[in-house]
């Protein structure tokens, strides 16, 4: 096992990421192959765009199947959170089936228009090594249509006319949907308590 690896499925926002990382002195290196992804010590699945989309790049490169495979810590971000759901409502689109749910439309309401887009506060639910240093109702900057529903995987609401999950853990499989690498002292101490994470001893 070697370094934090970024799944880098042409997703978008994987530079920005990576210069987070630095940023927190943290070295990350980009890959869609499989076999060094699998040798990661922790792996980032980031995401703008569709998910239909990001699925059809995942096979192509068969990472649609390691990834529900793998042992070591797993962070999805955005769309790399919804990735790991069971399902999408954008396109219809089965995902990866590591977390419990499907991620819906945020509905559109006046003074609430969809994409979702700017900071928003968290709501946590239960305790969290990710929530380490990071306050009840700290803000982060929030981008995206779609969302999972609260449910059993969920450490940390936010609310947009209705609740979402914006922050999830099942096993050694977590994910964000705010953008951590735009979200100031809450998004850098998220990713710092990530990259402490260690290999859960069962795997």
């Amino acid at each position: 096992m070697s370094g934090v690896v970024i799944v880098d499925h042409g997703g978008g926002n994987v530079a920005s990421v990576v210069l987070a990382l630095e940023r927190l002195g943290v070295s990350a290196e980009r890959s869609a192959d499989p076999e060094r992804v699998r040798r990661a010590s922790h792996v980032i699945l980031p995401g703008v765009g569709a998910a239909a989309d990001a699925m059809r790049r995942l096979r192509a490169s068969n990472l649609d199947r390691l990834i529900p495979e793998l042992r070591q810590p797993v962070l999805g971000i955005c769309l790399g959170l919804q990735l790991l759901a069971r399902a999408s409502a954008e396109g219809d689109t089965e995902c990866l089936g590591v977390l419990d749910g499907r991620a819906e439309r945020i509905p559109a309401a006046a003074g609430r228009p969809v994409p979702h887009m700017g900071w928003n506060q968290l709501a946590p639910c239960r305790p969290s090594p990710l929530l380490e240093g990071i306050n009840p109702r700290d803000y982060a900057y929030f981008v995206h249509s779609y969302a999972l529903p609260p449910g059993a995987d969920t450490v940390a609401t936010c609310d947009y006319g209705a609740p979402f999950s914006a922050l999830v853990s099942r096993g050694n499989f977590h994910g964000a949907q705010f953008h951590p690498e735009r979200s100031a002292h809450t998004g850098a101490r998220l990713l710092a308590n990530f990259v402490a994470l260690g290999r859960p001893a069962c795997a």
